[in-house]
């Protein structure tokens, strides 16, 4: 068994130089160790698309921040987006980890709500327009992490991914 499923505390602890019983004393079980992971993942995403989202500004600007700054956080940490978004979605995630991944993407849903309230994205239904930016954001990640974009300037490819969206969700008149 290879990825999250086949981790082991034992494991864990023998990666991280410490007794094979270090784990237990600071989480219950695998989950919640998992859980732990996710959560200071999220946090970190979180404050990495904070620091993108800059006050003021165009939005096509900032948005293209915040896709790069997501991209990178993406494709740096692959194997810790992975655990982030499996855990996320487990039936016994903690309210914990829920909760961080909520305000993570809370801050990619009033950056699309910001265009659609300045005019330069339509005024469609959030959800949608948010489903649809950060579907591209993970096929880039897909395509760098599955190695299938070569040898592509990630940045340049973010940016261009973003014009195109820009351009298809443009308000029409």
């Amino acid at each position: 068994m290879s990825g999250v499923d086949g981790l082991s505390l034992r494991e864990l602890a023998r990666d991280a130089g410490v007794s094979h019983g270090a784990p237990r004393r600071h989480f219950k079980d695998k989950r919640a160790l998992l859980d732990a992971l996710a959560v200071e993942g999220f946090t970190r995403l979180d404050a990495v698309l904070a620091r993108a989202n800059g006050e003021g500004g165009r939005f096509a600007d900032r948005l293209s921040d915040v896709a790069i700054a997501y991209v990178r956080f993406a494709t740096g940490h692959p194997a810790l987006l992975e655990l982030m978004f499996s855990s996320k979605h487990e039936l016994d995630a903690s309210a914990e980890l829920k909760t961080a991944a909520n305000a993570c993407f809370a801050r990619l849903e009033d950056l699309v709500r910001s265009g659609q309230a300045s005019g330069e994205l339509a005024a469609a239904d959030l959800q949608q327009v948010g489903t649809i930016v950060f579907a591209s954001l993970q096929g880039i990640t897909a395509l760098v992490n599955t190695e299938m974009a070569g040898d592509a300037d990630l940045d340049a490819l973010t940016v261009s991914t973003v014009r195109a969206l820009l351009y298809g969700l443009a308000p029409r008149s």
